[in-house]
């Protein structure tokens, strides 16, 4: 697996842990709100993945984006769909996002290495 993708995972995992860990209701309600809005419902999995990347996007989050995009790409989204979606993405957020276009590019690469 790619440094990359493997550093990002670990960090998640470990500090998740511990956040949960901590037993504090309102995180714990808010991740398992977060978990429940991304299941299949009215609009499918890889459609709220890509909403998720894009606001993600737009908000400027890079470990948003790329928990988002290793989720599209897990889900199946090609690389044409995932970059259709940061073109919106970069257009509503405007030219600020350029930056975290570039690393969610680089992420998306890393994923694809990992194959």
């Amino acid at each position: 697996m790619s440094n990359l993708v493997k550093e990002f995972n670990d960090y998640r995992q470990v500090m998740n842990e511990k956040l949960l860990n901590d037993d504090n209701k309102v995180i714990k309600r808010i991740f398992n709100l977060d978990t429940n809005a991304y299941m299949e419902g009215a609009l499918n999995v890889k459609t709220k993945e890509l909403l998720g990347l894009v606001a993600s996007t737009v908000l400027r989050c890079d470990d948003c984006v790329k928990y988002h995009l290793e989720t599209c790409y897990k889900e199946g989204i090609t690389k044409a769909e995932m970059m259709e979606a940061m073109s919106i993405a970069t257009l509503v957020g405007g030219t600020i996002v350029i930056p975290h276009l570039r690393r969610a590019y680089e992420f998306w690469e890393a994923l694809e290495e990992n194959k």
